[in-house]
C-alpha cells in the first residue's frame, strides 16, 4: 500500500471513479530486455491473444533502435555505431519514425478489443498515460495527437496498430535514456556533428527522471505505474501459457531477429552519396530492392588505374551492409579501381550518413 501514498490524491480519486464503469486492465510481463523477443512479443499478442477485457505490458529493451514498419532501416541507422556498440535493429509492425530504447527508457502496449480501426483515436490511450504519470506526482501534457510533454520537452511517443478486431498501441516513457547514444544510433557518425546534434536532442526531448521526485527509482516508477493501471493491483497479471512463450520466441526466431525482415523488408530504394578526398571526388549510386544491390554506379573525378565496372557485378546480388561491400573492395583494392582513395575512406561514402540523399 505504500505505492498508493505517492498518488496524487485528485488524480487517483478521479480514476477510481472512472474505473466503476470501465473493464479491468490485466497486466503482461514480457520476458527479457531482448528487443528482438519484446517487439516479436508485440507482434503476437496483437494477432493471437484475443483478449476479452485489455491487457497492458510495462517492458524494457536494452539498447536497440526500432524501426517503423515502413521506414527504411539503411537510411534510419548508423550502421558502423549500431555494429561497434552492439545496438539491436529491429523493424517493428506499427508505422511511426524510428526510436532509440535502452534501459533508461520504459516501453508500453496496450491490446483492445475495439469495434473497428474507425473507431481508433490515439487520446483514449495517451490520457491513461498521462493521467498514471500526474498521479505519481509528474505533470505532463498532451501535445499534437500522441505525445507526452514536460515543460516543452518531448518524454513520450506513441503509435498504433490494428489487426482482427484489436488494436495495439505502444509507446515509450523517457525516464533516462542516453542522449548522446541516441543521436549516434540514429543519425551521423562524424564527430563534428555530434555535439550540435546532442544538444538540438536535448532541446526538444527531456528525461522523465529530471522531474521526478528525487528519491524515485526507474523500478519503483514502473511499480507505481503498473500499480495505477491495474486498479490497485485488484486485476493482476494475465499469464500466458508454454504454448503461447514457445510461439512467442519461435517468432522472434523466424521473423523478428532476421536481417531479411529487420533490413531486407526495406523499401526499394536508390542511395547517393557524395565524399571529396586527397585522391579526388567520388559519388556513389546504389539500387537496392528487398535489401539487396541491384545496381551500382560510381562517378567522379578519381583516377583509377583500371575501370571500376569490371567488378561492377560482384556487387550485384549483395545484401546492402558495410560486411558485404567491404568484402568486394578488399578482394580488389590491388586493382586501385579508384585511385588512391582508400578502402576506409569507400567505405564511408557508403555508409556515412551525413550527406545521403536517399530516395523510396
Amino acid at each position: 500500500m505504500l505505492i498508493a501514498l505517492n498518488f496524487k490524491e485528485e488524480v487517483y480519486n478521479e480514476k477510481c471513479k472512472r474505473l466503476q464503469k470501465e473493464e479491468i486492465m490485466q497486466y503482461i510481463n514480457y520476458f527479457n530486455h531482448d528487443a528482438y523477443t519484446n517487439i516479436a512479443m508485440d507482434a503476437w499478442l496483437l494477432k493471437h491473444l484475443k483478449p476479452t477485457e485489455p491487457v497492458f505490458a510495462l517492458w524494457q529493451n536494452q539498447r536497440a533502435v526500432i524501426v517503423g514498419e515502413n521506414q527504411n532501416t539503411f537510411s534510419e541507422v548508423n550502421a558502423d555505431y549500431v555494429t561497434e556498440n552492439d545496438v539491436q535493429v529491429v523493424r517493428r509492425v506499427s508505422g511511426g519514425g524510428a526510436v532509440y530504447h535502452d534501459l533508461g527508457n520504459i516501453c508500453f502496449t496496450f491490446f483492445v478489443p475495439v469495434v473497428s480501426s474507425a473507431s481508433v483515436d490515439f487520446h483514449q490511450f495517451v490520457q491513461p498515460m498521462a493521467d498514471a504519470l500526474a498521479a505519481v506526482g509528474i505533470d505532463v501534457t498532451i501535445s499534437g495527437r500522441n505525445d507526452l510533454e514536460i515543460d516543452g520537452k518531448k518524454v513520450s511517443g506513441n503509435a498504433q496498430r490494428y489487426a482482427g478486431g484489436y488494436l495495439m498501441h505502444h509507446g515509450t516513457l523517457l525516464w533516462d535514456t542516453d542522449v548522446d547514444a541516441m543521436v549516434r544510433s540514429l543519425n551521423v557518425a562524424d564527430e563534428k556533428f555530434m555535439s550540435k546534434a546532442a544538444k538540438s536532442v536535448r532541446a526538444r526531448v527531456g528525461n522523465i527522471k529530471d522531474y521526478a521526485p528525487d528519491n524515485l527509482t526507474i523500478d519503483e516508477f514502473i511499480a507505481q505505474l503498473r500499480y495505477y493501471l491495474t486498479n490497485e493491483g485488484r486485476d493482476g497479471e494475465y499469464q500466458l501459457t508454454d504454448t503461447q512463450k514457445t510461439a512467442i520466441l519461435a517468432l522472434r526466431d523466424q521473423q523478428f531477429a532476421q536481417w531479411s525482415w529487420n533490413y531486407g523488408q526495406s523499401p526499394d530504394f536508390m542511395y547517393h552519396n557524395h565524399a571529396k578526398y586527397q585522391g579526388g571526388s567520388i559519388d556513389v549510386h546504389v539500387n537496392a530492392v528487398d535489401g539487396k544491390i541491384t545496381d551500382i554506379d560510381f562517378t567522379g573525378d578519381f583516377l583509377g588505374v583500371r575501370d571500376w565496372r569490371e567488378i561492377q557485378p560482384q556487387f550485384i546480388g549483395l545484401p546492402f551492409t558495410k560486411t558485404a561491400v567491404a568484402g568486394v573492395l578488399l578482394a580488389n583494392q590491388d586493382g586501385q579501381y579508384f585511385g588512391t582513395i582508400t578502402n576506409e575512406e569507400l567505405l564511408a561514402v557508403f555508409f556515412q550518413k551525413d550527406e545521403v540523399e536517399t530516395h523510396v
